[in-house]
């Protein structure tokens, strides 16, 4: 399970350390930096699948996340004695990432890359990486240290010995390190990184995939965009906690029950709601209803994921259906790791008393995303690779 999630110079999160427990609930204004700590978790999921500068790319590179206030906050303009001024750099630029687990850490710094004439020369290239035993980065636990193209790895304790000497600065050891012989506890991070779920705002409009009849498969565990809805509901009927389902869906919908129609192995969803002389279909259903289908198939998953990540899941809901979905979530965080980004205040109510769980509300200050009531004695700690 993750325990600490760390992330600097990230859009507004210049320097943030937040603890995780087995449900986090994230919430605070509309500007606090919510959206950029779940772009962070999936950057860092991307790094697993070799999908990291892309993904940076996409949202207009390096220089269009990089934290764009002062590389230090003075304690006098935090107190509003001064303004916030720029101040003589001294330590290069930088975007980290990192999290650490109950058994493993890793963190990458990600820079400018050095000039040049390729019609690349704007990439951001991968500095430096490290992976290591525990919950705190020491040198003792180092297991894999990578500076520019040189990855070194060892056994716990044993001598270093080198990897590659040559990794290009767009790969990630995680996506590119494959011996299990060199380092097996990279094979087992990439593959937890590449399990993460993230569901984010899946679409529920008249041509959403998740309302289209569809060939059916076994399918444990929801795509992201909600398409083969009707099989992962299915799919937890016959090999998940069918019973379990049902309740759900009543819960909701009070005497509602929903029903997975096959023809020559294509799947339709239908919902049977009380006064209703017919079924209706997945085409006919309101985008609410749709979205509380969606997000049950995804937390009632049979093979949950180490870490199920919901974005703002209230969209288009009805506030009759937060203590619900919140019931849902919390049952489904005795199979899994869940982190809720949401702006809800019903909802995140309706989570403020789930077991192992912590509920952080983010707050700007001078541009800064913090957490608030957090203060420095009570961050998790935490060190960074250097460089």
């Amino acid at each position: 399970m993750l325990r600490t999630l760390a992330i600097a110079n990230y859009r507004s999160l210049r320097d943030l350390r937040m603890p995780l427990d087995r449900l986090t609930v994230i919430t605070g204004a509309n500007g606090s930096g919510k959206s950029s700590l779940y772009r962070a978790l999936r950057l860092m999921a991307e790094t697993a699948r070799g999908g990291l500068i892309s993904s940076l790319a996409r949202e207009g590179g390096l220089q269009s996340t990089l934290w764009a206030g002062p590389e230090r906050i003075s304690a006098a303009a935090r107190r509003g004695e001064e303004s916030v001024q720029g101040v003589r750099r001294k330590h290069p630029v930088h975007l980290r990432l990192g999290f650490a687990s109950d058994d493993l850490g890793y963190a990458i710094d990600l820079g400018l890359p050095a000039p040049s004439q390729s019609a690349f020369a704007r990439d951001p290239q991968i500095k430096c990486e490290s992976l290591w035993v525990g919950s705190v980065l020491r040198p003792s636990g180092l297991l894999v240290e990578r500076r520019n193209g040189l990855v070194q790895t060892r056994a716990a304790g044993g001598p270093w010995q080198v990897a590659t000497q040559d990794l290009a600065g767009f790969d990630s050891l995680l996506s590119q390190l494959g011996d299990p012989q060199d380092a097996p506890e990279v094979l087992m991070l990439r593959e937890r990184l590449r399990a993460w779920r993230f569901y984010d705002h899946v679409r529920t409009d008249a041509d959403a995939p998740a309302r289209r009849v569809m060939v059916g498969t076994h399918t444990p565990a929801l795509a992201d965009d909600g398409s083969d809805l009707a099989a992962a509901l299915q799919t937890i009927r016959e090999i998940g906690d069918g019973p379990a389902l049902d309740a759900a869906v009543d819960d909701a919908f009070a005497g509602a029950r929903i029903e997975v129609a096959s023809e020559q192995g294509r799947f339709e969803l239908l919902m049977h709601q009380p006064g209703l002389l017919r079924p209706l279909r997945a085409s006919e259903l309101s985008d609410g209803t749709l979205r509380y289908l969606i997000l049950m198939a995804a937390l009632m998953t049979p093979r949950p994921p180490p870490l199920l990540v919901l974005n703002e899941p209230e969209t288009s809901l009805h506030p009759d259906l937060l203590p619900a979905l919140g019931r849902l979530i919390a049952a489904a965080c005795a199979r899994t790791q869940i982190i809720v980004v949401s702006h809800a205040a019903r909802l995140v109510a309706a989570l403020a008393d789930a077991p192992q769980s912590l509920s952080w509300r983010l707050v700007k200050d001078l541009g800064e995303t913090r957490i608030e009531g957090l203060h420095a004695l009570d961050l998790p700690r935490w060190e960074w690779p250097s460089r």
